[in-house]
């Protein structure tokens, strides 16, 4: 829970900041001159009778909160301990999963300086819309990214049932006439917040780069396809989460409602109350047992409802109605699937449309302590310089690779240019001049360089 103190010390370098809901303090990390601000509420908790609905403002509170701790996260089926993102993340332990889940972290170096005017990264994790959180050890990099002027900021947001759920009542009682979509809304919501409120930790609120993995990156895809969103944005980075494809995920509001209504009447819920009133493990069972009666699966995914999304990202990025920015597209060299091709077009097609920028890149480091290679998520240790957290033996290659690829997501960040604002050695991906930046390792040193065969080399087994 996040607790509200009636008064909590300050001084010039921590003080007590306002801001939407009321007056918050944080905490001083172990890099000087970095606070931390842990688990601060963009919106109420969407619980009870807010579920299924867009996030609502801030609920105010009385005196000082100090955020010093994390918000929960949402509600979702944790790794198996022994499976292989358990035992690389090690991340679920004691954890909380509640329903009370809108919560975000920041890290900067510049806090009550509201003249500052730092640029601002909000992060967005993956998990296949499912599970994750936005405090996990391997995305533990606040204090990194804030050391070389960029403000970070983690957001969580509603998850799998709880997140994207779609039925004809629920569209019904919705202002916009829609349903689903929940936890994408719930980062517009943070987005906005950000834009909001951001210049109380000496942020610029028209410099705000979002970036994600996975099905992060997919959200990162889908804010700067919205109208609700995209001229919000002024860098994007999609890290993992494919490019331009016909394949691009939206299933159309019709069809969600459907599927979800005739899984609920097959269990006689024909009520919102009866429906709000399931728990979560509830509805995890439900969906589990449906699927095994009927075999027909139950998806929770992005939904293309003309309200939140018009099309998907493929349809709107044909169509130049995506946030006109630079962008940065790649992915791993063992990823889930070979998006070479999908990312260079992506970037082609910026080249015609737009007069700014996009670079691809590939991650080909192959990890240190087994065979999985540069597997999928494999680069989020190197984004965040989270080495730290991991039991696999990184060399001083690893290190200094990581410690570039920071100085490049920054830079993009402040300049939307990963060389820094005078350029560099990593040039667009155009039609002329069709070239990834290839990210790679050995034990000593870092291997950087630009090529026109970016070489998929298959998915990782994740023994």
């Amino acid at each position: 829970m996040f607790v509200a103190l009636a008064m909590a010390s300050c001084s010039d370098s921590n003080p007590v900041l306002k801001i939407e809901g009321g007056e918050v303090i944080g905490v001083q990390t172990p890099t000087k001159g970095i606070i931390a601000y842990k688990g601060i509420p963009f919106a109420a908790p969407p619980v009870g009778n807010l579920r299924w609905k867009e996030p609502q403002p801030v609920i105010p509170w009385e005196g000082v909160k100090v955020a010093d701790t994390y918000g929960d996260a949402a509600p979702q089926t944790t790794w198996d301990p022994e499976s292989f993102y358990g035992r690389e993340w090690r991340a679920s332990g004691s954890v909380p999963f509640t329903e009370d889940c809108l919560y975000l972290n920041i890290w900067t170096p510049a806090a009550g300086k509201t003249g500052k005017k730092l640029p601002v990264a909000m992060w967005i994790h993956g998990g296949g819309l499912r599970e994750g959180f936005a405090y996990e050890p391997e995305m533990d990099g606040g204090e990194d990214w804030a050391s070389r002027g960029v403000i970070l900021v983690q957001i969580t947001y509603r998850l799998g049932s709880i997140g994207f759920f779609s039925h004809p009542l629920l569209s019904a009682e919705s202002p916009h006439g829609v349903s689903g979509n929940y936890g994408l809304l719930d980062q517009v919501a943070a987005l906005k917040w950000i834009h909001n409120n951001i210049e109380q930790f000496g942020g610029d609120p028209d410099n705000i780069t979002i970036f994600g993995q996975s099905a992060g990156a997919g959200s990162v895809q889908s804010l700067c396809a919205s109208p609700l969103s995209k001229n919000l944005i002024s860098h994007a980075i999609s890290m993992s989460g494919g490019g331009l494809s016909s394949a691009s995920p939206g299933v159309p509001l019709d069809s969600a409602q459907l599927a979800n209504k005739n899984m609920m009447d097959y269990f006689k819920k024909t009520t919102l109350e009866e429906m709000r009133a399931l728990s979560f493990e509830d509805l995890r069972q439900m969906s589990a047992d449906y699927t095994a009666a009927t075999k027909k699966s139950v998806m929770w995914s992005r939904i293309v409802d003309n309200y939140f999304l018009t099309g998907t990202f493929y349809d709107v990025a044909l169509a130049n109605e995506i946030a006109d920015i630079p962008y940065m597209f790649g992915m791993t060299a063992n990823d889930s699937r070979d998006a070479t091709e999908a990312i260079g077009d992506f970037c082609a097609l910026r080249a015609e449309k737009s007069s700014k920028p996009a670079y691809a890149y590939l991650f080909r480091r192959q990890l240190p302590g087994d065979e999985n290679g540069a597997f999928h998520s494999s680069d989020l240790w190197y984004v965040f310089h989270s080495f730290r957290h991991s039991w696999r033996p990184f060399t001083a290659g690893d290190e200094e690779l990581s410690l570039k690829i920071v100085d490049f997501w920054t830079n993009f960040a402040k300049y939307g240019d990963p060389n820094g604002k005078g350029g560099g050695v990593w040039t667009p991906y155009t039609p002329e001049v069709p070239e990834f930046m290839v990210f790679d390792a050995d034990e000593e040193k870092a291997i950087c360089t630009m090529t026109d065969t970016p070489k998929y080399e298959g998915a990782s087994p994740r023994k």
